[in-house]
């Protein structure tokens, strides 16, 4: 059985960088593995978890189909811009309103750690920015980056979490943009 890749391009716009990122990405994956690619400019739903855990929001199609693609995936790769330290607002949004109890974790009665239900899966995160990659890392400590790795992914189950920081985007030319979609290109290749 191929392996299977479940792809999130988490820019809110519908032309940039990341997208193209992503879609090197996909396209070199498709010729070896099962590929879903969900393209967050293209969804449609609320991003406000109102109510928290208060209250049980009916899910919209998007956010659906996109649960199905993470309980069918083996593999998540999310590509994203890195903004004000953090993902997108939409994006945060998209993981609080699918990453919900009962679905990526369950709560336990006198445990203060709950189970993880997102198992057996591993995960590459890409994040482009306009920051200098050892600045986002050493000066502003990787918000993004620990967010995603260990706040989100490890707490659901998630495995094996390896990411590549790219930029600064801005300001780049067209020869060192072309070395980061090789590198792409590659790691789609080896399903990575």
């Amino acid at each position: 059985m191929k392996k299977r890749i479940l792809l999130v391009n988490g820019n809110p716009k519908e032309r940039s960088f990341t997208g193209a990122l992503a879609n090197t990405y996909k396209v070199a994956a498709e010729e070896n593995y099962e590929i879903r690619y969900h393209q967050l400019a293209k969804m449609d739903f609320d991003p406000n978890l109102m109510t928290g855990y208060d209250t049980e929001t009916e899910l919209e199609e998007d956010l659906r189909d996109l649960q199905d693609s993470i309980l069918w995936s083996d593999h998540i790769v999310i590509f994203t811009p890195v903004w004000w330290g953090s993902v997108p607002a939409k994006l945060k949004g998209m993981f609080d309103r699918t990453f919900l109890p009962g679905f990526a974790f369950k709560y336990e009665s006198g445990k203060s750690i709950p189970e993880k239900l997102l198992k057996n899966k591993s995960a590459r995160i890409v994040l482009t920015m306009d920051t200098p990659p050892w600045y986002f890392r050493f000066f502003q400590g990787a918000p993004a980056l620990k967010q995603l790795k260990i706040a989100t992914l490890k707490f659901s189950g998630y495995t094996k979490i390896r990411h590549n920081l790219i930029g600064p985007i801005m300001g780049s030319n067209e020869e060192k943009q072309a070395k980061w979609l090789e590198r792409v290109r590659l790691l789609g290749q080896k399903g990575q």
